[in-house]
């Protein structure tokens, strides 16, 4: 890598899924705490080899570093980014360079883990400090715990714990960032070309905290686009979770429901890793999937015949995001109706959604499968046509997506809803007993 900083005794800042300057823990306590921050980005390879060249996500996280490094740069600093394996390239640093210590903020993801104690192991053999901060979250890994210290696997309890813990959290004015404690530096940007990517046409909108007001009136009926668009800039830290709170005050009850759904299911995934590949709930695990290839095509290319799926598909598929109660229709109707194995669902979500997270994203399709903690039951299987009539009726949502609905280029259903929905009650029985 060759010497890259001069002044001895850097202090390396670690961005991850924390990409904003203001109100950032780790960073701030790096900046007050020691001399020499140098910020730091890694696009880790073994992430970005999974993903398609025009990844719109790629392009959000690198719009987001050149933001962040034109400030920096207006304080005499800048935003060092490197590509590859971020073992290999700690290795090198450490080795190349006067590290004092490496700052970062906590993920709680499986493979995260993993790379970070790696990264502490490294750090430690080398004599270099490492300190990590809670900032994704407001209650981490074991905040909110039942009386025996086992962790809540079920939503309600957890949510009235996790309300009655917040009441004690004075969370107060974002702390001020001590820029006088930047590096001098002046790394450039690499181009997204020079990683292996190309510009998105797929762009992330801006979120909009005021839907709050009238979030329970609202936010089944997808034709409104009444959500705040908020989940990505979460998922990638461009906002930090004590600021939404902050801005909300009085925050609608509803709309802090699913702040704290996203925490139940971090905390779920922290404490039980295993449900990236099983079942929570392995009497499940006996279920006989069809796993139909081509009725599973039709459902991605948003084919099957059920406007609400379909639109809901064409709509992930175009804009790489899906209003929240139809991604539980489209979900049901795989698992269901399609008797598709969940993690099918689950992949091709993670390959499309702007705003996937693991957590979340496992979560709610083990919850649409009925095979995850606090999951619907087995037997509720939602009706499309019902679901449509009741948050569509007008057909304004589903006409936005499905433009040849009522004409003869559009399919038959690829399934009977009745027939299905007898199927899989059964075929879930026999896997149970």
């Amino acid at each position: 890598m060759g010497k890259m900083l001069s002044t001895e005794n850097i202090t390396f800042f670690w961005f991850r899924r924390d990409l904003r300057l203001e109100d950032n823990i780790g960073f701030c306590r790096a900046l007050a705490a020691e001399k020499n921050v140098q910020p730091i980005f890694i696009f880790d390879e073994q992430i970005l080899n999974e993903l398609d060249r025009n990844d719109a996500r790629v392009t959000f996280i690198h719009r987001q570093l050149t933001s962040i490094n034109q400030k920096l740069v207006e304080l005499g600093s800048s935003l060092l980014v490197l590509h590859g394996d971020p073992e290999a390239i700690w290795k090198s640093i450490i080795q190349e360079e006067s590290v004092h210590a490496i700052y970062f903020n906590e993920d709680y993801e499986p493979y995260a883990l993993d790379r970070d104690a790696t990264v502490e192991n490294l750090a430690l053999e080398n004599g270099v400090t490492c300190k990590s901060f809670k900032d994704q979250v407001v209650f981490s890994k074991d905040d909110i715990l039942k009386d025996d210290g086992k962790p809540y696997t079920v939503f309600t309890p957890f949510k009235n714990r996790w309300l009655e813990a917040f009441k004690k959290v004075t969370l107060g004015e974002p702390e001020k960032n001590n820029y006088a404690n930047l590096n001098k530096s002046s790394f450039q940007l690499p181009t997204l070309n020079e990683i292996g990517f190309e510009e998105s046409s797929i762009s992330v909108p801006d979120y909009d905290l005021e839907v709050e007001l009238s979030y329970s009136e609202n936010r089944d009926f997808p034709a409104k686009d009444a959500t705040s668009h908020l989940s990505t800039h979460l998922r990638f830290g461009t906002v930090s979770i004590r600021n939404v709170i902050r801005t909300l005050e009085n925050i609608n009850g509803a709309f802090m429901s699913e702040l704290i759904w996203r925490e139940f299911f971090m905390q779920i995934l922290y404490h039980f890793p295993d449900v990236v590949t099983h079942n929570f709930k392995r009497k499940y695990d006996g279920i006989h999937w069809l796993n139909d290839k081509q009725k599973f095509e039709l459902w991605c290319e948003g084919k099957t015949g059920y406007p609400i799926v379909d639109a809901g598909m064409r709509e992930l598929n175009k804009t790489g995001y899906m209003h929240n109660r139809v991604r539980m229709v489209v979900a049901s109707f795989l698992c269901k109706h399609l008797l598709t194995d969940w993690r099918w669902g689950e992949a091709y979500f993670a390959q499309k959604l702007l705003d996937y997270e693991l957590a979340s994203n496992n979560g709610n399709w083990q919850w649409a499968a009925g095979t995850g903690c606090d999951a619907a039951p087995y037997f509720r299987v939602f009706n499309p046509m019902t679901q449509q009539t009741k948050y569509d009726k007008d057909l304004t949502y589903i006409k936005r997506w499905v433009p040849e609905l009522n004409t003869p280029e559009y399919p038959e259903p690829i399934v009977d809803h009745k027939l299905a929905r007898e199927r899989a009650i059964e075929a879930y029985k026999k896997g149970l007993s």
